[in-house]
């Protein structure tokens, strides 16, 4: 063991404490983060305390309860802000959502077909997740209805990597360009998908939407670099509460965001429990995070590389744990050459490991055939990694 997964061992140590349903579980390994997030003793205590001292409806009532939910409401959008590291917060706005898929629905629906004409473009990605598509597509087909043709272009792919091409992006971007959506974290390779790359290729004027669902929680993330418009994410995949996305919007390029129909009733038990976690991830570290599953990441596809009967899906040149591109931030995804993966994933978790097994909602253009999909987290040890691989050196 070298490098942070021995630099930061002690400090490891002491957040895997917090976990109490890792606690209470030695004998299992959790490897599905990316799928929704274990919770700590912070975000259970928030929660309690919330729905038993100050439990109401927000923006209904002059009652303290009432006063104390709408300003733990308003205290959150600011807290998700800061947490972005909003350069300008006074000129974006935050807003909660039930989820990721929802968020993106929500900017497909109530933003994006006021900001295009007949015969406009839209970039997406087809080998992402199934909601950073289906969304963009759903907003095509009611314009069309309308009256209002668009295109929707192919984001492209590098061959065999599972990251964006910029080079063949530039030659897809054009006139009629007015939208991009994007992902920064890819939900089965694990690669950071080089956001600022896609700014570069498509230029400083065309808004993009940026499926943030898998890196919140897991690395930093700064809008003031990414250089984006509105950034999607999920609450239960960064150790809060399932029911609460968010939408944070900036309105630089294009209408300023504003979700229409009625507002109603905000999940505000989940709003508590967002705050929390981000107040945990901030005095954990979400850099020292971040070196933390990547190293775990690098150590479990350099150990599956040395061993025939296993294929790493994604970036190849990310295989070996000293590689210089190593960009697996807490997601690796493979196959055995002979078990299946459904079959695969009931031999490990016999073993006491909790893996994903399907094809991880990947939209039409991407992977067909199932997979298994490690996601880790910063309860996730040295020796969990290491169990699996010896399990996994042990079948035929």
């Amino acid at each position: 063991m070298a490098g942070p997964l021995e630099d930061l061992a002690a400090w490891q140590r002491s957040l895997r404490a917090q976990f109490p349903i890792v606690v209470a579980h030695p004998e299992l390994a959790y490897l599905d983060s990316a799928a929704t997030s274990q919770k700590p003793q912070a975000v259970l205590d928030a929660v309690q305390h919330y729905l038993t001292t100050s439990n109401a409806n927000a923006g209904r009532g002059t009652y303290p309860w009432a006063n104390a939910t709408t300003a733990l409401v308003e205290r959150t959008r600011a807290r998700v802000k800061e947490f972005l590291g909003d350069p300008a917060p006074d000129c974006s706005a935050v807003h909660f959502t039930a989820g990721t898929t929802d968020g993106l629905r929500t900017v497909a629906r109530d933003w994006l077909p006021a900001h295009l004409a007949d015969g406009d473009e839209i970039v997406v990605p087809f080998a992402d997740h199934e909601a950073n598509l289906t969304p963009w597509l759903e907003a095509r087909d009611l314009l069309a209805r309308q009256g209002v043709r668009i295109r929707v272009r192919e984001l492209p792919y590098q061959a065999g990597s599972g990251d964006y091409d910029p080079a063949a992006l530039a030659a897809v971007v054009g006139p009629r360009t007015r939208f991009v959506a994007a992902t920064h974290v890819h939900h089965v390779y694990g690669g950071d998908m080089n956001v600022h790359r896609i700014r570069q290729a498509v230029g400083p004027d065309v808004p993009i939407c940026l499926d943030a669902a898998q890196s919140i929680g897991h690395l930093p993330v700064s809008v003031a670099e990414l250089d984006v418009d509105f950034v999607v994410f999920s609450a239960h995949k960064a150790l809060a509460l399932p029911g609460t996305g968010v939408v944070w919007s900036r309105g630089r390029r294009g209408p300023r965001f504003a979700p229409g129909g009625w507002d109603g009733t905000p999940n505000t038990v989940g709003i508590a429990a967002l705050s929390a976690a981000l107040d945990w991830l901030e005095q954990a570290g979400p850099d020292r995070i971040a070196q933390w599953c990547t190293a775990l990441a690098a150590r479990l596809t350099d150990g599956l590389n040395r061993m025939t009967a296993y294929t790493v899906l994604g970036c190849n040149l990310s295989l070996a744990a000293g590689s210089a591109v190593q960009r697996r931030t807490a997601i690796v995804t493979f196959r055995h050459r002979d078990i299946g993966s459904g079959d695969l994933g009931f031999i490990l978790f016999s073993h006491g490991f909790m893996v994903r097994t399907d094809n991880h909602c990947q939209a039409g253009a991407g992977e067909r055939e199932h997979s298994v999909r490690v996601s880790l987290h910063v309860h996730n040890t040295v020796e969990e990694i290491d169990g699996l691989l010896s399990v996994l050196a042990g079948l035929p």
